[in-house]
């Protein structure tokens, strides 16, 4: 497994320009809800509980975050369980499927608008592991924000700026 280090320079590689950054606390956790919301949607009884594919997913993707990083996915927990929470309650409304549809394009679309800005591809194009690292770097970079983790944003950003120059190096030739 890539460390924590390796995962947010590859991803801050593709994201250094500050507009790209915003549309994508929009757009990121718009596509996370509405995943979470399509996938309460499969559902199975397990003794006495209904139990949903996004509540397995939240154990392991939470699993992989703590694994990463434990203090960046404690920040995790705090986003992720309301997203959980709120997408079950819309679970039981009428037409969940076509609620998580619709936002999760308008999303997609706030991501794109952002890589416009960026002039380069989402990291997920290279590498599929990086779309669940996009909830993980906004952490990260709502804690450098906040000033917390500065030894961790002193090790990914020049890292993340050699990959860029490097990618585009690669696109010149």
């Amino acid at each position: 497994m890539k460390s924590a280090v390796e995962q947010l320079s590859t991803y801050k590689s593709v994201h250094l320009n500050p507009q790209n950054i915003k549309t994508h606390f929009i757009g990121v956790p718009m596509i996370i809800w509405s995943a979470f919301l399509m996938l309460g949607t499969i559902r199975f009884d397990w003794q006495d509980y209904q139990i949903s594919v996004a509540m397995i997913l939240t154990v392991l993707v939470l699993g992989y975050y703590m694994a990463l990083h434990m203090r960046l996915a404690l920040g995790l927990v705090l986003f992720i369980l309301p997203v959980l929470y709120t997408s079950e309650q819309v679970v039981h409304a009428s037409h969940p499927f076509i609620i998580a549809i619709s936002i999760f394009v308008i999303g997609w679309v706030m991501q794109f608008i952002g890589h416009h800005y960026e002039k380069a591809k989402p990291a997920f194009m290279d590498d599929l592991n990086q779309l669940l690292i996009g909830p993980f770097f906004l952490m990260a970079e709502l804690y450098f924000m906040m000033g917390l983790e500065k030894d961790l944003a002193a090790q990914i950003t020049p890292i993340a700026r050699e990959k860029r120059r490097a990618l585009e190096a690669k696109l010149s030739n």
